[in-house]
């Protein structure tokens, strides 16, 4: 008895020492996501690192895999790269409330001595790092705002497209010496003297013509998306955001709607320097010790949003003023979100001649003043966010409920009183015809 005793008593003793391992609460899982074919690969909470193989890339495949894994764990969470394969995988996660993140394939963490790269090692990797927490996430937007982004891309690739073929229109030209002597291209002039240019061989002249003929195509394109763009965008709920932005000098529609579908929810940027690293446009810096070096811009971000700033930036060249384009954009917006503008006019114009006097290049401050229009952008997006209901439409919110006689609204809608005008907010009369001026 005392000897049994005795044993029992060491055997608590070594459980209380060396504790048996708790059981595995939550998988991370890392998808290798291809068109075909997904390499999946488990990381425990235990420690364990292992490959599960590859599962076919359809919805009834992967829902048997988390069926799977699920059996014997209280949570699983999952991982993969944003490729060509969009956002389908998390946005079928997320509708079973699953958790399922999105990393930047360019912000994984890399040893500089690995030169083997597989499906498998890829899975293992997002696996491993997701479970130590040393992963980016990616935002996964509405699928609203994705349809406005597609519109807005694919307008972005049509103009690339003219500039290319109106640099090969050119290039052909000035091989035979033919140099357009006008001011600027393009104009009507311009595509008069085009229409008279004639080759001696039927070659060149069928080699002329269609290199014109190429040169059309994507000004017609882009008019039509153009068209698009400005009727897809008055159902949409960014709306109030997007006339709000509207208010700022350099913006308009079409650059609006590009910051907007680009970014999608501004409220996750807590401070407007993650917006600017999010778009590139903050210095490089190679600094140790006591030397501090800053370079030119990282361009490690959204380069549809970077290049919308900058031609906004260059507005800010000329003096500080409220044009007729920009009071008609202003109309019935808040006067927070109009201090706001006015306060960019005056402080960036003021930063745009201070920087040239110091005889810095105007490409460098017409950066530096885009770096800083970015903060304005996160202000007003900030501002129509308080708002409980769109700024930009007063009168739709205080109209009453239309409905049939005999039937009860489902809601009642409060009416909004009218935004405080201000001094720099002028209403236009439509029966007057206003000049255009530029912005």
């Amino acid at each position: 008895m005392w000897f049994a005793g005795s044993l029992r008593e060491s055997l608590n003793v070594l459980m209380i020492m060396n504790p048996s391992p708790t059981p595995s609460t939550i998988k991370y899982v890392g998808l290798d996501v291809h068109a075909e074919t997904v390499a999946v690969a488990i990381a425990e909470s235990t420690g364990e690192l292992r490959s599960y193989g590859n599962v076919p890339a359809h919805s009834q495949a992967i829902d048997k895999l988390h069926q799977k894994l699920s059996a014997s764990a209280v949570e699983v969470r999952y991982v993969y790269e944003a490729g060509p394969t969009g956002f389908w995988l998390a946005r079928h996660f997320h509708r079973l409330q699953i958790s399922c993140q999105i990393v930047s394939p360019s912000l994984l963490p890399k040893r500089a001595g690995d030169r083997i790269k597989t499906d498998r090692r890829d899975a293992l990797t997002l696996a491993r790092l997701l479970r130590a927490g040393e992963l980016t996430f990616v935002h996964v937007p509405e699928e609203a705002d994705e349809a406005i982004r597609d519109l807005v891309r694919t307008r972005l690739r049509a103009v690339e497209d003219l500039r290319r073929c109106r640099q090969r229109l050119k290039g052909f030209l000035l091989r035979y010496g033919r140099r357009y002597s006008g001011k600027s291209s393009w104009t009507a002039e311009h595509l008069n003297y085009l229409s008279r240019q004639k080759f001696d061989f039927p070659g060149q002249q069928i080699a002329f013509e269609e290199l014109l003929n190429a040169a059309q195509d994507p000004a017609q394109r882009i008019k039509r998306l153009t068209q698009v763009i400005e009727q897809q965008v008055q159902p949409w709920n960014r709306l109030p955001l997007l006339k709000a932005l509207q208010c700022l000098r350099g913006i308009g529609l079409l650059n609006a709607v590009t910051w907007v579908c680009e970014v999608g929810d501004f409220s996750r940027f807590q401070h407007p320097r993650q917006l600017m690293s999010f778009i590139g446009i903050t210095p490089s810096e190679d600094s140790s010790g006591k030397r501090r070096h800053q370079g030119s811009i990282t361009k490690a971000g959204n380069d549809a949003c970077r290049r919308a700033i900058i031609e906004a930036a260059w507005h800010y060249r000329l003096p500080a003023r409220v044009t007729p384009t920009i009071r008609q954009r202003q109309e019935g917006q808040l006067k927070a979100i109009t201090d706001i503008a006015w306060k960019a006019q005056t402080r960036l114009c003021e930063r745009y001649r201070a920087l040239i006097r110091k005889h810095k290049k105007s490409v460098v401050v017409v950066t530096a003043v885009g770096r800083e229009l970015v903060g304005f952008l996160w202000a007003i997006a900030r501002e129509v966010d308080r708002q409980p209901v769109p700024a930009c439409e007063p009168a739709l919110a205080a109209a009453p409920v239309s409905r049939r006689p005999g039937t009860r609204s489902a809601s009642r809608v409060k009416p909004v009183p009218a935004p405080t005008s201000t001094a720099r907010v002028y209403r236009l009369d439509p029966r007057k015809k206003y000049k255009a001026a530029t912005r």
